[in-house]
């Protein structure tokens, strides 16, 4: 099996990620440069490698995408990620806002043997304890379609799913109001305008925040809700 480095697993990590942020299977190199907080010409060195590799496709004027050599490596990356994550919250205990970066360097050096019998040992789970998804041993990936806290009206029934900023600050500001994965709630008054949203968990306490926090925490409607009368979006 061809190894790769670090580096290499990053760069197609980061491009899988930012295409699906996009919703573009062709990622500008302006946005590989900035996932990666590289310089652009740093960016696109590192690409053309990759592209003699057969992990992507590089068009200069366009941008980068993934083969599905690339894609599969991608996931596979993920996959370490997420499920490491998994292992050190639920199994060790940490803070879910201080296992990202742990998860960074581990990522790179659990060996396929030992990430499956992690999985079976978790039991397989299907999200990290941010709500992402978590890659399959296959390489397939859980396509939910969310929406943010910001798309929704008032009287809507939600669960949140999903908390798209694993910021430390930010993370720490979900726990603190009880807005994590799994956490039902009602939309009180979401107001553009006002840049406030108005939100009571079931457990009757009422929290208040701004359009920006709303953009950043995904839910799903309850029994059916709304869902048909709003575009969603596929989150992964």
């Amino acid at each position: 099996m061809a190894t790769h480095s670090s580096t290499v697993e990053n760069y197609t990590k980061k491009i899988f990620l930012t295409s699906q942020e996009l919703a573009s299977d062709t990622v500008p190199m302006g946005s590989v440069a900035e996932a990666l907080n590289v310089v652009p010409g740093t960016a696109t060195s590192m690409v053309k490698a990759l592209a003699k590799s057969g992990l992507v496709i590089y068009e200069p004027r366009t941008g980068v995408r993934l083969t599905l050599k690339g894609r599969t490596l991608a996931l596979k990356v993920l996959r370490r990620h997420r499920l490491v994550e998994y292992f050190l919250v639920k199994t060790l205990k940490m803070d879910w806002s201080e296992i990202h970066d742990e998860a960074e360097a581990l990522e790179h050096a659990v060996s396929d043997r030992l990430l499956d019998r992690l999985a079976q040992f978790l039991g397989e789970p299907r999200y990290d304890p941010h709500g992402d998804p978590i890659p399959t041993a296959d390489g397939e990936l859980i396509e939910r379609h969310l929406v943010h806290i910001a798309q929704c009206q008032a009287n809507d029934r939600v669960t949140v799913r999903r908390i798209s900023d694993q910021d430390t600050t930010f993370l720490n500001f979900a726990q603190d109001q009880g807005l994590i994965p799994g956490s039902a709630l009602t939309l009180v008054e979401v107001n553009p305008v006002a840049d406030c949203v108005v939100v009571q968990l079931d457990s009757g306490t009422s929290v208040t925040f701004g359009i920006q926090a709303a953009e950043k925490i995904w839910v799903d409607y309850c029994n059916g809700g709304q869902k048909n009368r709003r575009k969603h979006h596929p989150q992964v």
